[in-house]
């Protein structure tokens, strides 16, 4: 049952903080399994954040290293995702993507990133020269690029309603307005201190951290936990520009990857509309307001892959953050995953630094986090 107007209240098998894709995705494994269920939220509504903050796109596991948690579960999550859209009606387009090289030095880029993109088991990429992919994609300028077929995008609200709904229906309770404070491990249960209507005290067996962007916040509140394995947040704004007008796009646009994110990239939403982004700009705090000054930055790399670009029609939409673990100027660390193992307590599972790919593996992630529970999954 939703919780979001009552007190959260008595003992659970399992508490999910974070009420994102992820977190949705988790508790609706868990409950699904037969495990007693509360996630909390502390906003009022589910997946404000990150999971509604960015393109929207399914990716196909090409850009991660080998046997990385990013790699095995993006391209599980892929077709998890794909799957459970189509079964539940969610809206999703296999549209597919070209990732265009604009210089001849670009090229070596786009053969490392089939090596890479085989050695995940991402089989189905197509190498294309600059007279192929023009004929894809006609207002692109490209040397060469790759095609992915299958990179999509789906309808992000639809995908958190139908997870929402599906963790209820099993027997999740899912409660809004609802912050966890505090982690202790108390007489062989994990007490969560969450602040609802007044304080609750919540003993479950198991607690799963996929609070998201707060992650790290919630994972340096538990008491007794290694101190060495408390993470550092860092936050790295994602801003999006939305272009007016018709466009003759059929497909996904990405340069080649830049440190920290993928690039300005075209993406569509599935009523055919076209933005563009996000951009990589490092922030102390969380803030989602979008600087119209960084347009002109966004014009420049957007006219690399398509010269023609009107900038009048390019207007200020949306921002997203990546929830960090790593600081500017080092490599994007995979996916953290950290059990007692990790921090020294018994039941408490953090999933830290999920972000892209996060919303295409999340159906993974699930699956991967309720083995642990279950005792199905060996650990990561």
């Amino acid at each position: 049952m939703t919780a979001d107007d009552r007190e959260v209240a008595g003992d659970f098998e399992c508490v999910v903080i974070g009420g994102g894709v992820v977190g949705l995705a988790v508790a609706r494994a868990l409950a699904l399994a037969g495990i007693e269920t509360l996630l909390v939220e502390k906003e009022a509504r589910f997946g404000t954040a990150t999971s509604s903050r960015n393109s929207g796109v399914v990716h196909s596991g090409i850009y991660y290293p080998k046997d990385s948690l990013k790699a095995r579960l993006c391209v599980e999550g892929r077709d998890r995702l794909y799957a459970y859209a189509a079964a539940k009606g969610v809206p999703v387009r296999r549209c597919g993507k070209i990732i265009v090289a604009t210089t001849e030095a670009e090229i070596a880029t786009l053969d490392h990133l089939i090596r890479r993109a085989v050695a995940n088991g991402v089989t189905d990429l197509a190498f294309l020269s600059g007279a192929e992919a023009a004929a894809l994609e006609p207002d692109v300028a490209a040397v060469a690029a790759l095609l992915s077929p299958s990179t999509g995008i789906v309808d992000t609200q639809a995908l958190i309603d139908a997870l929402e709904a599906d963790a209820t229906a099993a027997g999740a309770t899912l409660a809004l307005h609802s912050r966890a404070l505090r982690i202790a491990p108390e007489g062989g249960r994990i007490v969560t201190e969450i602040e609802s209507d007044g304080m609750a005290r919540i003993a479950s067996r198991w607690v799963i951290n996929a609070a998201g962007l707060a992650a790290p916040e919630i994972a340096g509140a538990v008491a007794d936990a290694r101190p060495e394995s408390r993470p550092t947040a860092y936050y790295a704004r994602g801003n999006y520009f939305a272009y007016s007008g018709a466009t003759r796009f059929s497909h996904l646009v990405y340069p080649v990857p830049e440190p920290g994110g993928l690039g300005i990239h075209l993406t569509l939403d599935l009523a055919g509309g076209v933005r563009f982004g996000p951009d990589v700009e490092w922030i102390e705090a969380i803030d989602y307001g979008v600087n119209p000054a960084r347009k002109e930055a966004f014009v420049r790399s957007i006219r690399r892959y398509w010269p023609a670009i009107d900038p009048d029609r390019l207007q200020p939409a949306y921002s997203g953050i990546r929830p960090k673990i790593a600081p500017p100027g080092t490599e994007a660390p995979d996916f953290l995953i950290q059990r007692e193992t990790d921090h020294g307590v018994p039941g408490l599972i953090h999933l830290l630094g999920i972000e892209s790919p996060g919303l295409t593996a999340s159906l993974a992630i699930a699956a991967h986090v309720c083995g642990l529970v279950t005792g199905r999954t060996s650990e990561p």
